[in-house]
């Protein structure tokens, strides 16, 4: 389950996100190799993903009984092949596809919708921030991949319904998040003194809230790709998303873990595939985060 700190709130300071402090970002960002190297990786994954059917050597649905659990090195099939015979190497590269899908998808259409939910709040107040918040607070009580399994488990397995469930349980987390924010920004004085100058609601929110608040509300999302990976790829592993024989890490690694006793290492690729994904984006989330702070 992911958790929100205060860093995660208060990493970009209250200020007009100007086209100065963007390339201020973007500046910031150049200079941290960490972030460089995990955007690289992950940019390198969606390019796989994206060129799967030039790139993967085989079929990978295409079996064969003769070829079943060829170990890493084999002539021909350079990281093995699965329990049913299937190329390793196509397996993973077809399997960025759904996974990266189903990764990253959830959390920009969680983010439009949870930060619309919160900036109301936060900038409405009273009951109106009570009622929304509590509302917000009954599914923010259950843990992540508790409130994804109970999806899943309700509205069915396949991919369509792993990304409903995945979206939301990403809301609340998001909307908790910029109500925090949005209710820090609205009680400063600018914000204060275009109130007291007539400014309509409409233009307090679009010009003196919006740019201040959907910075550290972005840097928290991204974080939650590496969690919506994970997340995604256990509900494969349940068989509550993709279904075979379809490629998907988390379902391969359900696939191959009766062959975990003979051939170890083909049967931890999509595992280590997972782990550095996860590892990739947490660590460009990270980069992120501490490039959008002008404090430090």
């Amino acid at each position: 389950m992911a958790v929100i700190t205060a860093d995660a709130v208060t990493s970009a300071p209250a200020i007009t996100r100007s086209p100065g402090f963007w390339q201020g970002v973007v500046r910031r960002l150049g200079r941290d190799p960490v972030a460089l190297a995990a955007l690289a990786i992950v940019v390198a994954l969606i390019l796989l993903a994206v060129l799967a059917p030039y790139i993967a050597p085989y079929d990978p649905t295409k079996t064969s009984v003769i070829r079943r659990l060829k170990p890493i090195g084999t002539p021909g099939y350079i990281l093995g092949t699965d329990e049913l015979g299937r190329d390793m190497v196509s397996r993973l590269i077809y399997g960025a596809r759904l996974s990266l899908l189903m990764g990253v998808i959830p959390v920009p259409i969680a983010f439009a919708i949870g930060s619309a939910i919160g900036i109301i709040a936060g900038y409405v107040g009273g009951i109106t921030n009570t009622l929304i918040m509590r509302t917000i607070d009954v599914f923010y009580a259950f843990p992540s991949v508790l409130l994804a399994v109970a999806l899943s488990g309700a509205l069915g397995s396949g991919l369509t319904n792993a990304l409903v469930s995945l979206t939301v349980v990403f809301i609340p987390q998001i909307a908790r998040v910029a109500e925090s924010v949005t209710t820090q920004v609205r009680q400063l004085d600018y914000v204060d003194a275009a109130r007291a100058s007539g400014a309509k609601a409409s233009t307090l929110i679009t010009v003196h809230i919006l740019g201040n608040v959907l910075g550290p509300i972005f840097v928290f999302a991204t974080s939650l790709i590496s969690v919506s990976m994970i997340l995604a790829s256990g509900l494969s592993f349940l068989g509550l998303g993709v279904r075979p024989p379809d490629a998907e890490w988390g379902l391969m690694l359900n696939t191959l873990r009766t062959a975990i006793y003979v051939n170890p290492y083909v049967a931890a690729l999509p595992g280590v595939m997972i782990f550095v994904t996860s590892i990739c984006f947490n660590l460009f989330s990270d980069g992120l985060r501490a490039a959008m702070d002008v404090k430090s």
